[in-house]
Order: structure tokens, then sequence, then C-alpha cells
């Protein structure tokens, strides 16, 4: 499965690309994207309630890719924004627009999650716990033994240096250090 490094940077890449999209640097600040970066994440905190979970006898296979695996959670945070955004217009406040904002980029890296889940490695179930249907493709199968366990190791390290590479070119990150 993507490890939690893929999860991170795929969600900031694509946060920082409608950031760009949206041009309004006031309303949208690069706060923003770092949401989304660790709204990609979001769906595995079943991963940490698993640890507490395995005390009382349940298996990592019955807590993992459930509740949190579902298009309920992306669509959950996609309301909000939407009740959030309609309030925003009639008030126009500025408090009101972050949180829109705030919701679109949690839904944004929660989507993100699970279409990097379903596409890379295994199996979600997108309407559990109404309906078994799972959903998705293990491409690592297809791969021969040694570099199916070291594929998304691999892909976490080449991600991690193109999005350096990246915020060095756009952002000049080395007058940081």
């Amino acid at each position: 499965m993507p490890q939690a490094a893929t999860h991170l940077i795929i969600a900031l890449v694509i946060g920082s690309l409608v950031r760009e999209i949206v041009k309004d640097k006031k309303n949208f600040p690069i706060k923003y994207v770092l949401i989304c970066g660790l709204a990609g994440l979001l769906p595995d905190i079943d991963v940490a309630a698993y640890w507490i979970l395995y005390w009382f006898g349940y298996s990592l296979q019955e807590v993992h890719r459930t509740f949190m695996h579902t298009l309920f959670v992306p669509l959950i945070f996609l309301v909000f924004a939407i009740v959030i955004g309609k309030k925003a217009r009639i008030q126009v406040e500025d408090k009101l627009l972050r949180w829109k904002y705030i919701f679109y980029m949690i839904f944004l890296g929660t989507m993100i999650h699970l279409a990097l889940d379903a596409s890379l490695a295994g199996q979600i179930k997108p309407f559990y716990p109404f309906s078994q249907l799972s959903i998705g493709n293990n491409i690592t199968a297809y791969m021969p033994y040694p570099l199916n366990t070291l594929f998304f190791s691999c892909l976490d390290a080449v991600l991690l240096v193109l999005w350096l590479v990246y915020l060095e070119k756009r952002y000049r990150i080395s007058r940081f250090i």
C-alpha cells in the first residue's frame, strides 16, 4: 500500500496545483496546501485505532480500509465546504471563507488518499458499511518478488526528491536553511 510520504507528497503537489489555478493568494495562502497534504494522511487514522482495537481481538483487516476509507469521509468535508460557502456569500466574512477553503482542501486530500489506495495497492470499499463492493487495483501483484516489496519505499524516495527539487525551483527554500 502507498506509504505515508506518498499520500502526503501527492496531496501536497495536487494542493499546490490547485493553489496555482486559484491565483487568489490572499484568500488561498500556502498553509492550505499543507492542510491538503495532511488530509492526505487522514484516512489512515484507522491504523492508530487498530493499535487500540488489537487488544480487544480485532485484526488489521477488520479495522484498516473500512470506515475511514469510504467516500463518506471526503463527502462530509465537501458538504461542510458547500454549506459554509453559501453562508460566506451571504455574510462575506473572511473567517467563513477560510473555513470553506480548509474544508475543500480536506476533501481533496482525503479523496487523493482513497484514489491512491484504490489505484496502487489493494482495494477499498467506497460504500462500507452499506455495501461490500470493493474497487481497486494492485499494481505490485504484477511485479516480480524483489521489486514488489521495494516499490512503495522507492516511490516515496523519488517523490520526496522531486518535491524538494520543485520547492527549490519555485520558492528557493535553500535560502531558509
